[in-house]
């Protein structure tokens, strides 16, 4: 069963606070955290500890943005080993390889991983969108060597993150869950328990961005034929998202499909990463999921076209292409999603 937010969870003593210091920000001062995984999404989140007033210790793997992290309240740092004595330590990272690159270290590196060097009873917390099986290879490591582990996905894109508007699922063992839940209030709106075992939670975020992106496909199709009708797609769209389908998926992501704008945001080949994640859950559970597979192979079709760097409303693109119509991309919009 889902419980929502976790505050009956949290105990006096769970709190990372350390009572009668104070931080630069006049806030009180808190036990230091590690963050790995400083993209779009992970950078907002670490500064936004950083702001509610955590010690956060961030591995960097280019000593170029050492300059930019320090500037956002951050401690920038190029060996991981610095994070080894933090209670928390965050991963918010693209996918299986790289957190188990993390977790498990990397010998031509030169540098041991998480599962080595942090002490008993300190926490992974998995912010990661990654496989159930990754999850539970990662929770048994970590708890063979006497630490948590907490995977807590997160539902949002990086304007969300910025804005602390989160929606954040989180498994794990209730204890450790609770130390957890102050890091979610300062980076989440809501968040959801869904039970001690850590995979669920990968498992109904891999479920929420496979029936995002088959949204994005279905609100694609049904533009482009607005659009060769003659139509007036913006107004289209008004009407289904004040009538049946005024979800956040259809309000966000259509108003990008009408606009035309595809970038930045969550890429192509992130997005169909998640896609096929589902569809092995699917397929290992022996649930038929025939309309995700479509949509597996139109993220395909736009990455082979070039549209890789695009955000995954792109399948808008995609269709209004197939229907004929004239390519809306522009070289700014590639430049654009460049930058990001």
């Amino acid at each position: 069963m889902i419980k929502d937010e976790l505050n009956p969870l949290t105990s006096p003593g769970a709190s990372l606070e350390r009572r009668g210091s104070v931080s630069s920000n006049g806030q009180p001062a808190r036990d230091e955290i590690g963050f790995v995984g400083l993209g779009h999404m992970g950078t907002a989140m670490a500064a936004n500890l950083a702001a509610a007033g955590y010690r956060v210790r961030a591995y960097v793997r280019r000593p170029a943005r050492m300059d930019e992290l320090m500037a956002l309240g951050l401690e920038p740092t190029t060996n991981i080993a610095d994070l080894f004595d933090c209670s928390i330590v965050i991963s918010m990272l693209p996918d299986d390889d790289a957190v188990g690159a993390v977790v498990f270290g990397r010998e031509d590196l030169g540098h041991e991983g998480l599962a080595a060097g942090l002490k008993p009873g300190a926490i992974h917390l998995s912010m990661s969108t990654i496989s159930t099986a990754a999850a539970s290879r990662l929770a048994a490591a970590h708890a063979h060597r006497g630490q948590g582990y907490v995977a807590a996905p997160v539902f949002g894109n990086p304007d969300a993150a910025k804005a602390r508007q989160l929606f954040i699922i989180a498994a794990g063992a209730p204890a450790e869950v609770a130390r957890c839940q102050p890091i979610f209030d300062a980076l989440g709106q809501r968040t959801f328990y869904v039970g001690t075992d850590p995979a669920h939670a990968n498992l109904i975020k891999l479920l929420g961005n496979m029936m995002t992106a088959t949204t994005l496909e279905m609100l694609g199709e049904a533009v482009a034929l607005v659009r060769k009708r003659g139509l007036d797609p913006k107004s289209f769209v008004d009407i289904l998202t004040s009538t049946m389908f005024d979800g956040r998926a259809h309000r966000i992501y259509g108003d990008k499909i009408v606009g035309q704008r595809y970038a930045p945001g969550f890429v192509m080949p992130l997005a169909l990463k998640d896609v096929r994640l589902a569809l092995a859950e699917a397929e290992n559970a022996g649930a038929p999921m025939p309309s995700v597979g479509v949509v597996r192979d139109r993220m395909m079709t736009g990455i082979a076209l070039g549209y890789a760097d695009l955000d995954w409303s792109a399948l808008g693109l995609i269709a209004a292409e197939e229907a004929g119509l004239r390519s809306p991309l522009t070289p700014q919009a590639h430049e654009e999603a460049a930058r990001w």
